[in-house]
């Protein structure tokens, strides 16, 4: 039997994975080190539209532990801000992951996009953010690469959920000592760059580095050498400049210190955060901030392309090539990506 096919139960004869995805060749949303990610037609539910990761068994050779690893994780996951991995299925040639659809962009895309945009709003979301990363840290799996272009719209409306996605990188506690470097230069814990044994602690950094960004559109840690920017981010040495930060609340900062903070026994856990009064209760301003912090997001992040599986204008308009109407547009999410840790470093600066 291939490696990763499901067993099945006797007198159980479901359509087989390769039977029942009409996967469109024609429309690849994307590709990774070691795949290609395409549209696809659930048959069985017509009108039904999800992206299936294509994995050459070739290339994966020697890497079957990791795959292993992301499928199995994903299969605890069950949460509604969560990517869904909805099957699994190979071949002798190919492994093929079958997941959501989402179509509404990246984060900052959408932020850069609106009219208006507070304090207020970026409460929201990273409380929502902190809600599934908690049940994430409840299943015992740590994401080991939260950042910004792994935090997709679920769709283009307006109101639409945020959906975390890619964990290619991501590892179940109690599989053995956390102390592997990975993850996004800039987003990455201290404790990760010093080589330590570490734990769930380090997504609540990256959610603090996260929640820098969205306050004043550039990131805490910057610097053109990777060995500069890694000495920075070891020392936990930012500030909240001015005149960028001089209409920030000061419980916004504090809520900020609290996530990234060096000292891993002090840092909030995601419960903690939670709590926090800038999260829930009625301390983060409601003032448009949308002119300052869009100038600065697409100045320091227009030109930076990360690698990643699904590009949503790509997605919206190879599905209205195959004349799907706007409303059966599938919630569904893509983040199929992550083969490998992004190893490209933040060129960023303000003025």
């Amino acid at each position: 039997m291939p490696l990763f096919s499901k067993k099945k139960d006797k007198g159980d004869k479901p359509i087989e994975g390769s039977q029942r995805y009409d996967i469109k060749k024609a429309h690849k949303l994307g590709s990774g080190a070691f795949s290609e990610v395409y549209l696809a037609e659930d048959k069985q539910h017509k009108g039904t539209y999800v992206a299936v990761k294509v994995i050459d068994r070739t290339a994966l050779r020697g890497k079957e532990e990791s795959l292993q690893n992301e499928i199995s994780v994903l299969q605890k996951l069950k949460h509604p801000n969560i990517v869904q991995l909805l099957d699994v299925f190979d071949d002798k040639s190919h492994v093929y992951l079958v997941m959501e659809l989402v179509t509404g962009g990246e984060l900052f895309d959408m932020i850069v996009a609106r009219g208006n945009y507070t304090e207020k709003d970026a409460s929201s979301l990273i409380s929502t953010i902190l809600e599934a990363v908690d049940y994430m840290h409840t299943k015992g799996v740590v994401h080991r690469d939260l950042k910004p272009e792994n935090l997709l719209y679920y769709n283009e409306e307006p109101d639409s959920k945020i959906m975390i996605s890619d964990f290619g990188l991501s590892k179940a506690e109690g599989s053995g000592v956390m102390a592997t470097a990975c993850g996004t230069p800039g987003y990455v814990a201290p404790e990760v760059l010093n080589q330590l044994p570490y734990g769930k602690e380090i997504d609540v950094w990256s959610i603090g580095v996260i929640t820098y960004i969205l306050l004043c559109g550039y990131p805490p840690f910057y610097a053109e050498e990777d060995s500069v920017l890694f000495a920075q981010i070891m020392r936990g040495e930012y500030d909240f400049d001015s005149p960028y930060w001089d209409g920030i609340s000061d419980s916004a900062k504090d809520f900020i210190r609290h996530l990234m903070c060096l000292d891993v026994s002090k840092r909030y856990t995601c419960r903690q955060a939670l709590e926090h009064s800038w999260i829930s209760g009625k301390t983060a301003l409601d003032i448009n901030i949308h002119a300052t912090v869009s100038k600065q997001l697409q100045k320091n992040f227009a030109r930076q392309k990360w690698q990643k599986a699904l590009n949503a204008t790509a997605v919206i308009r190879k599905m209205r090539l195959l004349a799907m109407q706007p409303a059966a547009t599938p919630a569904a999410t893509a983040a199929a990506g992550g083969d490998e840790a992004t190893a490209a470093s933040e060129s960023t600066s303000k003025q």
